[in-house]
């Protein structure tokens, strides 16, 4: 048996991945943001009143007018129809992972029969959706299904084009009808208020003028790229992302010759068609390269306002799959498509500023440094006191095949500062008693300066999940297909609430004990949480038994791990901030539950269709092929090659009998609990990979590892 189709994608490929690529406009900065609502835009299309007011909503989160909607609206309008918009839409994200649209026209009729092009303030600011159909968690039921959609002004409108026209979206909230946050940006936005609260109370005690509070973010994000042909035959990775069986190759990473490589052609007219449509849509596609796994890829922006990277971000991820789409590739973003290479991540990288000031900078006078220390010191009590609660939201049954596999770091939490921050970091627990090897003298918070810390003063380590890296953290353990919103809602609220411990020790203290006080403070911090703090290398298993011996929690199963967010503790510092309401957070529990079980058991009937209907037959016949040729060697009394086919026959019939076995306990487990499928799924694909190499290549019905991973 010949599986032609299969043996077609191979060469099919080949003479794809080795031709020109298809042709694409160039990159021109002059493009940038040319499809997207801008202040320059504003300018040219509002009265300078009107404009200004936008921009103070945009800019400070002040309330916006109402009665300026409609002007507001009306310039929106005009500027998405001279770009070719016929319709809007207002663009939310769901709990589902992903962005939701319901396109409307702009046409109107007047009494008369004469079609118009209208949108309203109403239309800008507010809009009505089905909310029974997205996961609610239990917030809404299939009879109560009204939702409502709010304008979001401080991201700006986009026009999202397509092969017949294009789209006005605007970002917004989504609620129920009762008000309860349906989306991921509502409670990112609550987060971003609430620590903005907390960091101007603080920088009260620190007598600076009051300024804006701008979280920023920075999202790497990692994919792989296949063929479209190999993709279709691949029912797994069709139906769950992630590819269920797959003999290793011979050569995949090892030779670590990928990353950073010269990038193939075909892949560098996609990558240039993605960074065209990005910059059109003003989102600052920086950085592009090879990653360490074959056909793996990241893509990086610059550094932007939180939740405008956050609402990028979702955007980059789509535009990577449409573009993909148009090049006949297919963009995987599952956190582990295939076992035993590297996985894909989301490096969040979250920094905070204070006007002009970056507090996890450290500069150069005793002021500027005590408060980088004091930030600094916020945080590292924040992620050890609620590490729980930032695992939970990197849960998720993608990310239990990527976390502590190959590059990615283990599920428990840790901080790497580096050997300088962290003698730093020693001398303040020690009371400032001591040298540094950096800078002779005595440390004291307030009154002497820091040794000398350039932007790179330390190494970087890879292998920590959340690690100093100069003047922001980059958390490394987000998955590639999640949302950053949720992590980085998170880590707003639990540094909110350290940033307030500290307020309230320090805001009745007299001008002339507050360094004291601080020293004191911080001293304490470190003190108790330093256990947080580990510079060595993640990866290993001595790391594991030290994480134990330290208390840090090892959350590794997402059952495990989205736990924390039903202890009392956690909910109320989540209401006590105003991010989620208790309902709310009900909610996430349910709706993380019920995807992760969905998902496994949607893998455990797709491995079930694939291993009966296309492994077994043709496991069969290589069997029987096997014995008949035994068969009739012996008939005709020939012995030579009968050891081996014997040998051979009886390795097929044994892996036989396990696929069998291991189909019939899968079956079983589709009714079981979640552990029960992931040892039955397990055992399925060992049985597979073994008969992968027992199997007649010409035989075997599934595009290869060596294929999918080399020949794009």
């Amino acid at each position: 048996m010949n599986n032609c189709n299969r043996f077609y994608a191979v060469s099919s490929v080949a003479k794809c991945s080795g031709s020109a690529p298809m042709p694409c406009a160039p990159v021109s900065v002059d493009d940038f943001g040319e499809d997207v609502f801008t202040p320059g835009i504003m300018c040219r299309y509002l009265a300078p009143e009107v404009t200004n007011a936008l921009l103070e909503t945009i800019n400070f989160g002040r309330p916006l007018d109402p009665a300026l909607a409609d002007d507001v609206a009306l310039a929106m309008k005009r500027w998405a129809v001279e770009r070719g918009a016929t319709h809007f839409t207002h663009w939310f994200q769901p709990l589902n992972g992903g962005t939701a649209e319901k396109h409307d026209a702009f046409l109107e009729l007047s009494n008369d029969g004469k079609a118009l092009m209208e949108f309203s303030g109403k239309n800008l600011i507010g809009g009505e959706t089905d909310a029974s159909s997205f996961p609610s968690g239990g917030l809404r039921c299939t009879f109560e299904a009204r939702g409502y959609t709010a304008w979001d002004p401080t991201s700006p409108a986009f026009i999202k084009r397509h092969s017949n026209g294009a789209t006005l979206c605007i970002p917004t909230a989504f609620c129920s009808f009762t008000g309860e946050a349906l989306d991921k940006k509502t409670p990112l936005l609550r987060s971003i208020q609430a620590l903005s609260k907390s960091t101007t109370r603080l920088m009260k005690c620190f007598n600076l003028e009051p300024a804006r509070v701008m979280v920023t973010l920075g999202a790497e994000q990692e994919y792989f790229l296949i063929d479209k042909q190999f993709y279709l035959q691949r029912p797994d990775l069709v139906q769950t992302g992630r590819t269920l069986f797959g003999a290793p190759p011979p050569k995949h990473q090892q030779l670590e010759d990928h990353y950073f490589g010269s990038i193939k052609p075909r892949v560098l007219a996609f990558m240039s068609e993605v960074e065209r449509e990005l910059w059109k849509l003003g989102i600052p596609a920086k950085t592009r390269h090879n990653e360490a796994a074959p056909a793996q890829f990241e893509i990086a922006p610059r550094f932007e306002e939180l939740n405008l990277a956050v609402d990028h971000n979702m955007i980059i991820m789509e535009v990577l799959r449409v573009v993909a789409d148009r090049h006949n590739l297919v963009c995987l973003m599952h956190e582990k498509p295939f076992f035993g290479v590297n996985g894909s991540g989301k490096h969040c990288n979250w920094s905070l500023d204070y006007g002009n000031l970056s507090l996890l900078k450290p500069g150069s006078d005793p002021h500027r440094n005590a408060i980088f220390l004091t930030a600094l010191c916020a945080v590292i009590r924040a992620v050890d006191l609620h590490s729980d609660l930032l695992r939970s939201v990197t849960a998720g049954a993608g990310n239990d095949h990527r976390l502590g596999a190959n590059e990615a770091p283990p599920a428990i939490i840790s901080i790497f500062l580096g050997d300088q921050l962290t003698e730093v970091i020693e001398q303040i627990e020690q009371g400032g008693a001591t040298g540094s090897k950096y800078r002779s003298g005595v440390l004291r918070v307030g009154a002497d300066m820091l040794p000398p810390l350039p932007r790179d003063a330390t190494d970087r380590n890879r292998t920590s999940p959340f690690a100093f890296t100069g003047n922001k953290f980059e958390f490394r353990m987000p998955g590639s297909s999640q949302s950053s919103s949720g992590v980085c809602m998170m880590l707003n609220t639990i540094v909110a609430e350290s940033l307030d411990f500290i307020a309230d020790r320090l805001e009745n203290v007299s001008a002339d004990k507050f360094n004291d006080a601080l020293q004191k403070i911080l001293q304490e911090i470190i003190c108790k949480h330093k256990r947080i703090i580990f510079n060595g290398d993640n990866y290993s298993k001595d790391w594991v038994l030290e994480a134990e011996r330290r208390g840090l929690p090892n959350l590794r199963s997402t059952m495990d791990a989205i736990a924390p967010l039903k202890k009392a503790e956690n909910q109320e510092l989540l209401v006590k901030y105003g991010v989620f309401s208790k309902s709310e957070m009900d909610s996430r529990y349910e709706i993380y539950l019920e995807e992760y079980q969905r998902k496994l058991r949607i893998e455990c009937g797709i491995a079930l269709e694939v291993a009966r209907n296309m492994i077994h037959p043709v496991a069969v016949d290589e069997f029987t092929r096997v014995c008949s040729a035994l068969s009739g060697a012996r008939a005709a009394g020939v012995e030579a090659g009968c050891r081996d086919l014997e040998t051979v026959s009886k390795r097929l019939g044994l892996s036989l009998d396990e696929l069998g076995e291991a189909i019939d306990e899968l079956s079983i487990a589709l009714g079981r609990e979640h552990h029960d499928i992931l040892a039955a799924l397990e055992r399925v694909r060992r049985a597979v990979d073994t008969l992968e190499y027992l199997v007649d290549d010409r035989s075997w019905p599934l595009p290869k590892y060596r294929e999918m991973l080399f020949i794009y």
